[in-house]
């Protein structure tokens, strides 16, 4: 796992290390409370990226795109979130309800990405349109 946040990587270990002695009787609620954590850490990260751009764009120091698509940013951090995310809720659904659980599990993650893209693809030509029209 490469992660910068050293404090996440310590409460890996320490999951992985309370599963080893408590044995899978508790994997579930080991699994929960460190997926609580990697969406609060998570959080934080897209909170403050987020208060760090209005800040860049209410000084008009906001950089410019570098030929990248409008939103680009915004749908890879998307999408890469949302793969991070799958691999304990998967093994959540799994534990808890076994192939069904993670069938369950991987349509709500391809669902809401496919709804997050046709959002992102609709906001998009909107986008366009109007810089026609000017």
């Amino acid at each position: 796992m490469a992660t910068g946040d050293p404090e996440l990587r310590k409460e890996l270990d320490a999951t992985l290390h309370a599963r080893k002695e408590l044995g899978p009787d508790y994997e579930a609620e080991l699994l929960d409370s460190f997926v609580e954590k990697l969406d609060r850490t998570v959080e934080q990260q897209v909170r403050r990226r987020l208060a760090e751009r209005q800040l860049q764009v209410a000084r008009g120091t906001h950089p410019p795109q570098q030929g990248l698509p409008s939103g680009f940013g915004e749908r890879f951090g998307f999408a890469a979130t949302s793969l991070v995310l799958a691999v304990p809720l998967s093994a959540i659904g799994a534990v808890n309800a076994g192939l069904a659980g993670l069938l369950v599990t991987w349509v709500g993650i391809v669902g809401v990405n496919v709804a997050q893209a046709s959002h992102a693809f609709g906001r998009s030509r909107r986008e366009r349109a109007a810089r026609d029209d000017d």
